[in-house]
């Protein structure tokens, strides 16, 4: 699930998932991170989901996929769409 919310010029958009689907540690990879996994694992909050947020530029388009643990990756089904390949997220 994608959260917005609207800054200035910029889209903070929080990605969320369950807090146990998949198991284990999750990170979302994208082009706006070079698909580093290790730059916004999803980390738990308060009401037991987990949810990494990013800052990006208004009226851009991004890819992005969530991977988990033992080289699962898996797209949003809530995306705004989909390339084939990736989830895609326009701002």
């Amino acid at each position: 699930m994608l959260e917005r919310k609207q800054l200035k010029d910029r889209m903070q958009v929080t990605f969320v998932l369950p807090a146990d689907s998949p198991d284990g540690p999750v990170s979302v990879v994208g082009d706006f991170n070079e698909w580093d996994p290790a730059a916004h694992p999803l980390k738990t909050r308060g009401d037991g989901r987990r949810a990494a947020t990013v800052v990006l530029p208004a009226g851009g388009a991004h890819s992005f996929r969530y991977l988990a643990a033992g080289d699962y990756w898996f797209d949003d089904d809530q995306a705004d769409g989909h390339d084939g390949t990736n989830s895609r997220l326009t701002t």
